[in-house]
């Protein structure tokens, strides 16, 4: 069962941008573009903090966390008709991994029914697929990005209208370009799978929907009245 939660900010943090301690960051940033690494200087952005991922928001998103076992290993971000599912995957530091996983995604794609074309996306190199739901159902149209970071792949999924609509597709972009990607310090097995957690605002707000319901209380629970809704998925 989905557990759905609106985000509260008070006037003087709906300013503050999430960045990395003085001291913490390069004087300058190594890209000129992000996804951004969580040790480079990014600009600033209203972002939530997931752990793995610092996230950009919008008024009119929603967002959604993919729960995998007891992890939560992706977000989906919901705008109108369309659809973002961004994951941080480890990588080694020598080299990038998105050659290889674009490579195995194709392989996927064909053997599920499904087409797919590789193209040169604002990225690089992406694959524009067209990939069935459910056998025998009709193929909608689904692309691949992969943006390879320090020692991590950020890999992004775009369905929807935005698929095909450039106009829709700028502001799912330009969401792939505004994420900080927290890769910590920690040893990772290529491929492994950047775990996030859920904010504070939303765990403070699980524990307290929880005492409520528990002493009873029916009245509907709304802890954030304005922004993003934050879906956990299972």
């Amino acid at each position: 069962m989905n557990e759905v939660f609106r985000r509260r900010r008070r006037a003087e943090e709906e300013t503050a941008p999430v960045v990395a301690g003085v001291g913490e960051r390069p004087a300058a940033p190594t890209r000129t573009s992000g996804p951004w690494d969580a040790q480079e200087a990014y600009p600033e952005a209203e972002r939530v903090d997931l752990g793995g991922l610092l996230l950009p928001v919008g008024p009119r998103f929603e967002i959604q966390l993919s729960v995998t076992g007891d992890h939560i290993d992706g977000a989906i971000v919901l705008v109108e008709e369309s659809a973002l599912r961004v994951q941080a995957l480890a990588a080694p530091k020598r080299s990038g991994i998105w050659d290889e996983v674009r490579a195995e995604i194709a392989r996927e794609v064909t053997a599920a029914g499904g087409t797919v074309q590789e193209q040169e996306g604002p990225f690089g190199a992406e694959l524009a697929a067209r990939v069935p739901p459910a056998p025998g159902e009709t193929p909608q149209p689904v692309r691949y990005l992969g943006v390879d970071g320090p020692r991590w792949l950020l890999r992004a999924v775009i369905s929807g209208r935005a698929a095909l609509d450039s106009t829709a597709a700028e502001i799912l972009e330009n969401v792939v370009r505004d994420i900080v990607v927290v890769r910590g310090d920690e040893p990772m097995p290529p491929r492994e799978t950047i775990h996030l957690r859920l904010p504070a605002e939303a765990r403070q707000a699980m524990e307290q929907q929880a005492m409520e319901q528990q002493a009873g209380a029916q009245e509907e629970f709304r802890p954030f009245e304005r922004g993003p809704e934050i879906t956990e998925t299972r």
